[in-house]
């Protein structure tokens, strides 16, 4: 399947309205919401059955409140619903309290109560009925009592305690903030973590440099080295310092200070002039071109390749391209929270329909890419109860500043994708699946992932929601080669970012499947293999020491005689573009 620009006079002019509507509404498609809304409407119409059992519940419920209400007057009681797990709103003790404790108990049970109307509607198109859910829950978060002053006792006492003083410190962290948006500047002290400066402080050498990415060959920090480099392939919707953050959590040093010789792929950060490089540029240009510096710079030794996020998924492509060419110059394989499958890509898959992608399209045909800013916004969406509004309570109801870490600086550190590419990307691999179906067409052939016959080792991270870790999973029914899976505790970004020794309570399940062995499916698999206290780093370096081999005297950066001198010392010049 082929996806090219069409620069018909018609389809531009379809894109340009399709970008101006798009600008106005933060990229996403009106059609496709009113599509969602008329497609349940008519659907509940047509089912007196859900009608009834909806009137029932709303009864029920109501009942269930007024006799929580009655008892509570004479004697303390339970709830009559509780948040789920991962709702952290209403868990201060103040809200156990009346009135709050009833204005809290309503609200959940309205959401419950809208959540079973906008789900099980008989004939209702799966994907709307997720988008109804999504949406009518995020607007029910948009009026959640923890959202507003006199219905969130935990900023009445606190305002109390301190006599206003709270509220004159939120007004002056809501200036600082609207400042820094105007003048289009990062978060407050994001600007404490620099590459090169606080963060990014590897030392090492940029060996190679073409206009799409910087390779980076990290100083030995040991006598002896393994025998066999390490690739890393980072996504390229982010900068690569994730992998090499503080000294205490970088996933680079680590491995470094192991004794093994890390590569590192560095991004570019495209313009508008790059609107026109596609998937196959960074597949050669990127990852391929990268490969091949290596194997020049070690001739003799194969490569452990390791992708994160959408490095993973391109770093796939590229495995199983070398494999239909017989090209065995990769020994292992680690995909960390990669998808090869996008048929259950987490939520984001709310964004992911042709009408949506129409207007994706029109905003990057229009801006030449797509901003970092914007896909920012679209996870900020899916997640605004703890991005926006607990951010908003905290820092302007309480006065209370979060601390910024390197993760979080790291994270508003956005970057560009163009648009043939990125396009690319969304229709190819998102909207039809094309990798995991065996469509991808890479050289005018399809590359098959069942190709691979290299060790594998695959990581998820429970609570991801770009790549969930059920969805990582799926690797293992495209290939057929020996496969390490495991799954850590965290999310997309802390659960990669796991180092050793931290405080923070971590624990990780780890099991091999042998080349061939029969598939055994994710819940049954969580169920039976044991958890690990502690990172899942120990184990991953393990694995990558028993493909490793022998140990031979530490190499300095670059290799002159091959043409790779160092040019400049890492991070890197492309890390730091804006």
């Amino acid at each position: 399947m082929s996806y090219k620009v069409d620069s018909a006079p018609a389809h531009d002019l379809d894109k340009v309205i399709y970008a101006t509507i798009a600008r106005m509404t933060s990229g996403l498609s009106p059609a496709s919401l009113v599509n969602a809304y008329v497609d349940w409407l008519i659907h509940l119409s047509f089912s007196p059955g859900k009608q009834h059992e909806l009137s029932v519940k709303a009864g029920t419920k109501a009942r269930k409140m007024l006799a929580h209400l009655i008892q509570s007057v004479w004697q303390p009681c339970e709830t009559c619903i509780d948040p789920l797990p991962q709702d952290t709103r209403f868990a201060a003790p103040e809200w156990r309290q009346m009135p709050y404790l009833a204005i809290y108990q309503t609200f959940l049970l309205q959401q419950q109560w809208w959540h079973n109307a906008t789900t099980d509607v008989p004939g209702v198109n799966h994907h709307h009925e997720r988008v109804l859910d999504f949406t009518s829950r995020q607007m029910l978060d948009l009026v959640s009592p923890s959202n507003f002053f006199w219905t969130n006792p935990e900023v009445v006492r606190r305002t109390l305690d301190r006599g206003g003083l709270n509220l004159l410190e939120g007004s002056r962290n809501w200036w600082e903030d609207l400042v820094r948006w105007m003048s289009n500047k990062t978060p407050i002290s994001t600007d404490n973590f620099r590459p090169g400066h606080e963060v990014a402080l590897t030392p090492g050498k940029v060996v190679y440099r073409n206009h799409l990415i910087e390779l980076i060959q990290y100083s030995a920090q040991t006598p002896e080295v393994h025998a066999n480099p390490v690739l890393m392939v980072p996504s390229w919707i982010m900068k690569f310092y994730i992998l090499d953050l503080s000294p205490h959590n970088s996933m680079v040093r680590y491995l470094v200070n192991r004794g093994h010789t890390v590569f590192m792929v560095s991004w570019r950060n495209p313009q508008a002039k790059d609107r026109d490089i596609g998937m196959d540029d960074y597949l050669n240009n990127g990852v391929m071109d990268a490969i091949r510096v290596v194997s020049e710079i070690f001739p003799k030794q194969k490569i452990q390749a390791v992708g994160y996020c959408l490095g993973g998924t391109l770093l796939s492509i590229a495995a199983a391209l070398m494999a239909r060419r017989d090209d065995t110059r990769l020994k292992s394989l680690s995909l960390l929270a990669s998808q090869v499958d996008f048929t259950e890509p987490g939520e984001l898959a709310l964004f992911i329909d042709d009408s949506q992608l129409t207007f994706l399209d029109g905003v990057m045909s229009d801006q030449g890419f797509l901003d970092g800013k914007q896909m920012a916004g679209a996870f900020t969406l899916l997640n605004q109860r703890d991005l926006v509004f607990s951010r908003i309570v905290r820092d302007y109801w309480l006065g209370q500043r979060a601390p910024v870490t390197d993760l979080t600086a790291w994270n508003a550190d956005a970057t560009r994708m163009p648009y043939r590419q990125h396009s690319h990307y969304l229709h190819s691999l998102y909207r039809h699946n094309d990798l995991a179906e065996g469509r991808y067409i890479v050289e005018g052939r399809p590359v098959v992932l069942r190709d691979l016959r290299l060790p594998v080792f695959c990581l998820g991270t429970q609570r991801d929601t770009v790549s969930p870790w059920r969805s990582v999973y799926k690797l293992q029914l495209f290939t057929s080669t020996e496969l390490t899976f495991c799954l850590t505790s965290g999310g997309h970004n802390v659960g990669v970012v796991n180092p050793p020794g931290s405080s923070t309570p971590r624990h990780y399940q780890l099991s091999r499947r042998k080349q061939g062995a029969k598939y055994l499916d994710p819940d049954t698999w969580a169920e039976e293999v044991t958890r690990h206290p502690g990172s899942w780093w120990p184990a991953w370096a393990h694995w990558l020491e028993g493909q490793s081999g022998v140990l031979r005297k530490a190499p300095t950066a670059g290799d002159p005689a091959s043409g790779y001198a160092g040019q400049g010392d890492a991070p890197g010049r492309y890390v730091l573009e804006p």
